[in-house]
């Protein structure tokens, strides 16, 4: 560690009221300190769902009694003067926790708002919207003791780690590497935390096998599982653009907790505990009857170990259907169109990967909907027809496109592309999780999915009917026209 860097702790009250920090490498307090926004900083783009996100997370923080609940990491650099430290990182939070402080009706000791602020729309927005949220939730506690309960909390229980260096290369060094190292890993590390705290009733063994399970499965994949998959897919079946799985977002995989006892939260808990009774009883067995599933992706979670088995368990699915080996998996095996889009002429750059994206999750929301674990030879004819409808959806969006990026995907998805300028242009998320049957989801695609005029493919190869050694077609475009969905193509 530099010897300029100092690390350690500050609460809230200390920070933004009494102008110092707690206690910093394991000795004093530095007291007297300016907090300072410096010019580089950028706006403070906090919505009100992300300001009422970190009241409900104090809240509950404090309904559990919690000595401490760390709130985040604050750096700062240090100015010459040893009286001035300019805010790096935590910006967000600290203009949030004033706000917050203001509308618990404190205003004269909190001096940090009345430094002058960056003139631009971001500031003059949503520091005024979010501070007037934050006072209707605060009004909503009707309890004047309540309510100074909960500022007490704030100010002595909520705590930031803070890090100081006089250097600003060593303090964005810091910054850049705090946020390289947590990207990517940082939603679904804080879910399993949250998790962990709500599985108290479980013995220590227990609790061990469980996150063994977690810790067994590779954190890349599971990473890539929720900020990717189950993100999208849940906001895409309501209709809802999908942007970025953040700590901010997260709550739509937290669940429904033991304490909760609304009526929608009775009926979901009946459900898993349910199916949990007849799974790991005799009756499967003695009765013949396939083991009933636990979990569906538009659906609550439930909270605690339930959610770790919900994680294991689309893994698993999500391995299995983007593994296309003839002699292993049980969802997809050895098929034409999945062993065409696994050559490298057809994984490679973003718009193939893109693609390849919407089939494998339209995919992977069909399984999940309508395949049983004991699939009948039925049940895989229908799931093959679908492979068929996915594949021309997701693939229309690429053969139209030279280059595909993100936004034209989502815009494909929501249909908020022009008429008649994309062909099938539609949310099929939307149509899985309301079908009612494989067989009305499969007539519902048949009206839906267009024949694609061939003017409207940007790159059709010479000759889609080129085949690999193993008689693989070596073009996705070969099954538009196999399958009779390509029009105007001369024989």
């Amino acid at each position: 560690m530099s010897s300029s860097l100092k690390l350690g702790i500050t609460k809230i009250g200390d920070l933004l009221l009494e102008n110092k920090i707690t206690e910093i490498n394991e000795g004093e307090d530095i007291a007297n300190m300016k907090l300072t926004i410096p010019p580089y900083q950028r706006p403070y783009k906090w919505l009100p769902k992300n300001v009422i996100q970190l009241f409900d997370d104090i809240a509950e923080a404090k309904n559990e009694n919690r000595e401490v609940y760390r709130v985040g990491t604050l750096i700062l650099q240090e100015e010459d003067n040893k009286t001035i430290y300019n805010i790096v990182d935590g910006q967000q939070r600290i203009i949030t926790f004033c706000l917050l402080l203001k509308a618990l009706g404190i205003d004269e000791k909190n001096t940090f708002l009345k430094q002058p602020l960056a003139n631009n729309h971001h500031n003059k927005q949503n520091i005024p919207d979010n501070f007037l949220t934050l006072k209707r939730r605060v009004n909503n506690i009707i309890d004047v003791n309540e309510r100074e309960k909960f500022l007490d909390f704030v100010k002595k229980n909520c705590e930031l780690i803070v890090v100081i260096t006089e250097d600003i290369s060593e303090a964005f060094q810091f910054f850049d590497s705090q946020n390289v190292r947590g990207k990517k890993l940082y939603p679904h590390d804080l879910l399993k935390a949250y998790h962990l705290r709500e599985m108290n009733d479980l013995d220590i063994l227990e609790t061990e096998k469980v996150v063994k399970i977690w810790e067994d499965l590779k954190q890349k994949k599971l990473s890539s599982l929720f900020s990717e998959y189950l993100y999208r897919v849940k906001e895409w079946l309501r209709g809802n653009r999908a942007e970025e799985l953040t700590e901010h977002n997260i709550q739509k995989f937290k669940g429904i907790r033991r304490v909760d006892n609304f009526p929608y939260a009775q009926f979901y808990k009946g459900a898993l505990a349910y199916s949990e009774t007849i799974n790991f009883s005799s009756m499967p067995f003695v009765s013949g009857i396939k083991n009933l599933k636990s979990f569906q992706l538009d659906t609550p979670i439930i909270a605690g170990k339930a959610f770790f088995d919900y994680a294991k368990y689309y893994y698993i699915i999500l391995e299995d259907i983007q593994n296309n080996d003839k002699y292993e998996g049980y969802y997809i095996n050895d098929n034409k169109i999945v062993k065409t889009l696994d050559l490298p002429v057809n994984k490679n750059g973003v718009g193939n990967g893109i693609a390849r994206f919407l089939f494998d999750t339209a995919i992977l929301l069909y399984v999940d909907r309508f395949c049983p674990e004991r699939m009948t030879k039925t049940d895989q004819e229908m799931l093959d027809r679908f492979v068929i409808f996915a594949f021309i959806w997701a693939y229309s969006l690429r053969a139209q496109y030279v280059n595909l990026g993100w936004q034209s995907a989502q815009n494909y998805i929501m249909k908020t592309i022009k008429a008649g300028d994309v062909v099938n242009s539609f949310n099929v998320y939307k149509i899985i999780a309301e079908s009612d049957s494989p067989v009305s989801l499969l007539r519902d695609l048949s009206d839906e999915i267009k024949i694609i005029p061939i003017d409207k493919i940007r790159k059709m190869p010479d000759k889609i009917d080129d085949r690999e050694e193993d008689g693989t077609y070596k073009f996705y475009h070969f099954y538009f026209k196999d399958y009779n969905f390509l029009e105007g193509l001369n024989e």
